[in-house]
Protein backbone atom coordinates (compact mmCIF):
# COMPACT_ATOMS: atom_id res chain seq x y z
CA UNK A 1 0.00 0.00 0.00
CA UNK A 2 3.04 2.29 0.36
CA UNK A 3 6.78 2.06 -0.31
CA UNK A 4 7.57 0.73 3.16
CA UNK A 5 8.23 -2.98 3.57
CA UNK A 6 4.70 -4.27 4.15
CA UNK A 7 5.88 -7.73 5.13
CA UNK A 8 8.10 -6.29 7.89
CA UNK A 9 5.32 -4.01 9.15
CA UNK A 10 2.83 -6.85 9.28
CA UNK A 11 5.33 -9.05 11.11
CA UNK A 12 5.73 -6.39 13.79
CA UNK A 13 1.96 -5.98 14.12
CA UNK A 14 1.43 -9.73 14.37
CA UNK A 15 4.32 -10.39 16.74
CA UNK A 16 3.23 -8.13 19.61
CA UNK A 17 -0.04 -9.86 20.52
CA UNK A 18 1.48 -13.26 19.84
CA UNK A 19 4.37 -12.56 22.17
CA UNK A 20 1.97 -11.37 24.86
CA UNK A 21 0.40 -14.79 25.14
CA UNK A 22 -0.22 -17.24 22.34
CA UNK A 23 -2.88 -19.78 23.26
CA UNK A 24 -3.75 -22.43 20.71
CA UNK A 25 -7.33 -23.59 20.90
CA UNK A 26 -8.59 -26.81 19.36
CA UNK A 27 -10.13 -24.73 16.58
CA UNK A 28 -6.75 -23.09 15.86
CA UNK A 29 -5.10 -26.50 15.55
CA UNK A 30 -7.87 -27.67 13.22
CA UNK A 31 -7.53 -24.51 11.16
CA UNK A 32 -3.79 -25.00 10.77
CA UNK A 33 -4.33 -28.64 9.80
CA UNK A 34 -7.03 -27.65 7.31
CA UNK A 35 -4.78 -25.00 5.83
CA UNK A 36 -1.94 -27.50 5.41
CA UNK A 37 -4.32 -29.98 3.79
CA UNK A 38 -5.56 -27.30 1.38
CA UNK A 39 -2.00 -26.35 0.47
CA UNK A 40 -1.17 -29.99 -0.25
CA UNK A 41 -4.26 -30.30 -2.41
CA UNK A 42 -3.27 -27.16 -4.32
CA UNK A 43 0.20 -28.57 -4.97
CA UNK A 44 -1.37 -31.81 -6.17
CA UNK A 45 -3.49 -29.87 -8.64
CA UNK A 46 -6.83 -30.41 -6.91
CA UNK A 47 -9.11 -27.38 -6.91
CA UNK A 48 -10.17 -26.10 -3.48
CA UNK A 49 -13.94 -25.72 -3.09
CA UNK A 50 -14.74 -23.02 -0.50
CA UNK A 51 -17.50 -23.84 1.95
CA UNK A 52 -18.26 -20.25 2.99
CA UNK A 53 -17.18 -17.89 0.22
CA UNK A 54 -19.03 -17.62 -3.07
CA UNK A 55 -16.88 -18.02 -6.19
CA UNK A 56 -16.68 -14.25 -6.63
CA UNK A 57 -15.91 -13.60 -2.96
CA UNK A 58 -13.18 -16.23 -3.02
CA UNK A 59 -11.62 -14.65 -6.11
CA UNK A 60 -11.65 -11.29 -4.31
CA UNK A 61 -10.09 -12.82 -1.20
CA UNK A 62 -7.28 -14.33 -3.28
CA UNK A 63 -6.47 -10.98 -4.88
CA UNK A 64 -6.62 -9.11 -1.56
CA UNK A 65 -4.37 -11.47 0.40
CA UNK A 66 -1.70 -11.35 -2.31
CA UNK A 67 -1.81 -7.56 -2.34
CA UNK A 68 -1.21 -7.66 1.41
CA UNK A 69 1.49 -10.35 1.27
CA UNK A 70 2.85 -10.78 -2.25
CA UNK A 71 5.50 -13.28 -3.25
CA UNK A 72 9.01 -11.90 -2.79
CA UNK A 73 12.62 -13.09 -2.78
CA UNK A 74 12.23 -14.54 0.73
CA UNK A 75 9.00 -16.48 0.51
CA UNK A 76 5.83 -17.23 -1.37
CA UNK A 77 2.66 -15.19 -1.40
CA UNK A 78 -0.35 -15.56 0.86
CA UNK A 79 -2.14 -17.71 -1.74
CA UNK A 80 0.96 -19.88 -2.18
CA UNK A 81 0.68 -21.03 1.44
CA UNK A 82 -3.10 -21.44 1.55
CA UNK A 83 -4.26 -18.28 3.33
CA UNK A 84 -7.56 -18.07 1.38
CA UNK A 85 -8.33 -21.68 2.36
CA UNK A 86 -7.49 -20.83 5.97
CA UNK A 87 -9.89 -17.87 5.85
CA UNK A 88 -12.66 -20.03 4.44
CA UNK A 89 -12.18 -22.50 7.29
CA UNK A 90 -12.20 -19.71 9.87
CA UNK A 91 -15.46 -18.30 8.52
CA UNK A 92 -17.12 -21.73 8.76
CA UNK A 93 -15.66 -22.31 12.23
CA UNK A 94 -16.54 -18.84 13.57
CA UNK A 95 -20.03 -17.86 12.37
CA UNK A 96 -20.04 -14.51 14.27
CA UNK A 97 -17.35 -13.27 11.84
CA UNK A 98 -19.30 -14.15 8.70
CA UNK A 99 -21.45 -11.02 8.38
CA UNK A 100 -18.46 -8.69 8.76
CA UNK A 101 -16.44 -10.65 6.19
CA UNK A 102 -19.23 -10.86 3.63
CA UNK A 103 -20.22 -7.23 4.19
CA UNK A 104 -16.62 -6.04 3.92
CA UNK A 105 -16.04 -7.82 0.63
CA UNK A 106 -19.28 -6.33 -0.68
CA UNK A 107 -18.13 -2.87 0.48
CA UNK A 108 -14.87 -3.28 -1.48
CA UNK A 109 -16.85 -4.07 -4.63
CA UNK A 110 -19.35 -1.24 -4.11
CA UNK A 111 -16.54 1.27 -3.66
CA UNK A 112 -14.80 0.06 -6.82
CA UNK A 113 -18.08 0.22 -8.74
CA UNK A 114 -18.57 3.78 -7.49
CA UNK A 115 -15.06 4.80 -8.50
CA UNK A 116 -14.46 2.80 -11.67
CA UNK A 117 -17.74 1.07 -12.60
CA UNK A 118 -15.97 -2.27 -12.09
CA UNK A 119 -15.84 -4.83 -9.27
CA UNK A 120 -12.56 -5.01 -7.38
CA UNK A 121 -11.17 -8.07 -9.17
CA UNK A 122 -11.66 -6.42 -12.58
CA UNK A 123 -9.98 -3.16 -11.61
CA UNK A 124 -6.42 -2.49 -12.68
CA UNK A 125 -3.59 -3.14 -10.23
CA UNK A 126 -3.17 0.62 -9.81
CA UNK A 127 -6.87 1.08 -9.05
CA UNK A 128 -6.84 -1.77 -6.54
CA UNK A 129 -3.77 -0.38 -4.78
CA UNK A 130 -5.24 3.13 -4.69
CA UNK A 131 -8.33 1.85 -2.88
CA UNK A 132 -6.26 -0.10 -0.37
CA UNK A 133 -4.05 2.95 0.21
CA UNK A 134 -7.20 4.82 1.23
CA UNK A 135 -8.29 2.22 3.78
CA UNK A 136 -5.00 0.69 5.00
CA UNK A 137 -4.07 3.48 7.42
CA UNK A 138 -6.84 4.11 9.99
CA UNK A 139 -5.28 7.32 11.29
CA UNK A 140 -5.38 8.85 7.82
CA UNK A 141 -8.82 7.55 6.83
CA UNK A 142 -12.00 9.54 6.41
CA UNK A 143 -15.37 8.96 8.05
CA UNK A 144 -16.85 8.08 4.66
CA UNK A 145 -14.42 5.14 4.41
CA UNK A 146 -14.78 3.97 8.02
CA UNK A 147 -16.54 0.71 7.13
CA UNK A 148 -13.84 -0.17 4.63
CA UNK A 149 -11.08 0.79 7.07
CA UNK A 150 -12.52 -1.41 9.83
CA UNK A 151 -12.99 -4.33 7.46
CA UNK A 152 -9.52 -4.09 5.98
CA UNK A 153 -7.84 -3.92 9.40
CA UNK A 154 -9.57 -7.16 10.40
CA UNK A 155 -8.91 -8.77 7.02
CA UNK A 156 -5.22 -7.86 7.17
CA UNK A 157 -4.96 -9.35 10.68
CA UNK A 158 -6.53 -12.60 9.50
CA UNK A 159 -4.21 -12.69 6.49
CA UNK A 160 -1.20 -12.25 8.77
CA UNK A 161 -2.40 -14.96 11.15
CA UNK A 162 -2.89 -17.37 8.26
CA UNK A 163 0.49 -16.63 6.70
CA UNK A 164 2.74 -16.61 9.75
CA UNK A 165 1.38 -19.84 11.20
CA UNK A 166 2.54 -21.81 8.16
CA UNK A 167 5.96 -23.41 7.71
CA UNK A 168 6.79 -20.80 5.05
CA UNK A 169 5.63 -17.95 7.29
CA UNK A 170 7.61 -19.20 10.28
CA UNK A 171 10.70 -19.43 8.07
CA UNK A 172 10.00 -15.89 6.84
CA UNK A 173 9.98 -14.72 10.48
CA UNK A 174 13.30 -16.54 10.95
CA UNK A 175 11.81 -17.96 14.13
CA UNK A 176 14.07 -20.63 15.62
CA UNK A 177 11.57 -22.01 18.09
CA UNK A 178 12.55 -24.26 20.94
CA UNK A 179 16.22 -24.66 20.05
CA UNK A 180 18.83 -25.53 22.66
CA UNK A 181 21.87 -23.25 22.88
CA UNK A 182 25.14 -24.35 24.43
CA UNK A 183 25.79 -20.96 26.00
CA UNK A 184 23.53 -17.96 26.64
CA UNK A 185 25.45 -14.75 26.08
CA UNK A 186 22.53 -12.42 26.71
CA UNK A 187 20.75 -10.07 24.37
CA UNK A 188 22.88 -9.09 21.33
CA UNK A 189 24.56 -5.72 21.75
CA UNK A 190 23.03 -4.30 18.56
CA UNK A 191 19.53 -5.10 19.84
CA UNK A 192 20.22 -3.40 23.18
CA UNK A 193 21.48 -0.30 21.36
CA UNK A 194 18.42 -0.25 19.11
CA UNK A 195 16.22 -0.38 22.23
CA UNK A 196 18.17 2.50 23.78
CA UNK A 197 19.59 0.35 26.55
CA UNK A 198 23.14 0.44 27.85
CA UNK A 199 24.79 -2.85 26.83
CA UNK A 200 27.47 -2.48 29.54
CA UNK A 201 25.08 -1.83 32.44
Amino acid sequence: MSDIDRRTLLKLMAAAPAAAGLVWTEADVEAAAGQAQAARAARAGAAFAPKFFTAHEYQTVRVLVDLILPRDERSGSATDVGVPEFMDFMMVDQPPRQVAMRGGLAWIDRECLRRHDLPFVRCSAAQQTALLDDIAWPARGTAALSHGINFFSSFRDLTSSGFWTTKVGIADLQYLGNVAVAEWKGCPEEVLKKLGLNPTA
